[in-house]
């Protein structure tokens, strides 16, 4: 099995894309900021689950890209925020986009206190 069909990637990957659509109507202004920033760190999580996947062969290496993942949802989660305050999102939007965000965090945190279960 390769780390796509894993589920925190699969939903991870979703929740990514969900929220380049979503940030597809910022404003302008915030291009290289919220924007760019919440982009970013939607991926990484995925980016990161990759890399621990690729490297589950060492339990250190693979909870240490597990965390990263975890790190990135995490940042994720406050520029969810940012981008309701900021009204740029609705509060619905902020709900369905935060409840996303925490399948991913209560999947990758299996993972990582279940590192046997990945071929670790």
């Amino acid at each position: 099995m390769g780390f796509q069909k894993l589920m925190a990637y699969e939903k991870g990957f979703k929740l990514a894309m969900h929220i380049f659509e979503v940030s597809k109507s910022f404003p302008k202004e915030e291009r290289y900021s919220l924007t760019d920033q919440i982009r970013r760190s939607s991926r990484s999580v995925c980016a990161n689950i990759a890399e621990a996947y690729r490297k589950r062969r060492y339990e250190k290496h693979f909870i240490s890209k597990l965390t990263d993942a975890d790190s990135e949802n995490s940042e994720t989660f406050v520029w969810i925020q940012f981008a309701q305050t900021c009204d740029y999102i609705s509060i619905q939007q902020k709900q369905d986009l935060i409840e996303q965000n925490q399948e991913v965090g209560k999947l990758v945190h299996y993972m990582i206190n279940n590192p046997g279960k990945f071929g670790v």
